[in-house]
């Protein structure tokens, strides 16, 4: 929400914008999530009949991976979606594409080719480079030596 000024009573109105689709909540719940905790006392003249605690967590379960949430008795970590859901991961910051962490710093993003100034380096580290004064081939070499 944004506030805007009128133009006759000088006062501030609130404005409300068009992003907040339920689309853009539920992504944004699952992307941060949501936790709820209630404790709910019931008591008659200072004695406590009934004593109830809630809590609640409303998140993708790459979020609550992230954020040490516990499962359900049975949950099988070992499958490669679940893998993939506890790695590491970050936006391009060429294309806003989700990659793993380190696809994106050492090699490039699997979306766009964008790579990272240590993935450059890296590669130009690697590269080898030809020393002045020496010959690749050493039959040139032993070549000249016969003709001299």
């Amino acid at each position: 929400m944004t506030v805007a000024r009128s133009g006759s009573s000088g006062g501030m109105e609130p404005e409300r914008s068009r992003e907040g689709t339920l689309m853009h909540v539920v992504e944004t719940l699952l992307d941060k999530g949501l936790v709820l905790n209630a404790d709910i006392m019931v008591s008659v003249a200072g004695v406590e009949l009934l004593g109830i605690r809630i809590r609640a967590a409303l998140a993708s379960f790459e979020t609550a991976a992230r954020y040490g949430l516990e499962f359900p008795a049975g949950t099988n970590t070992e499958t490669v979606a679940w893998q993939d859901a506890i790695e590491a991961k970050e936006s391009c910051p060429n294309c806003g594409k989700t990659s793993p962490v380190t696809k994106l710093l050492n090699d490039f993003c699997p979306w766009c080719g964008w790579q990272s100034a240590q993935a450059l380096q890296n590669s130009s580290d690697s590269t080898p480079k030809a020393t002045e004064g020496t010959q690749e081939d050493p039959e040139l070499d032993e070549a000249s030596e016969e003709r001299s």
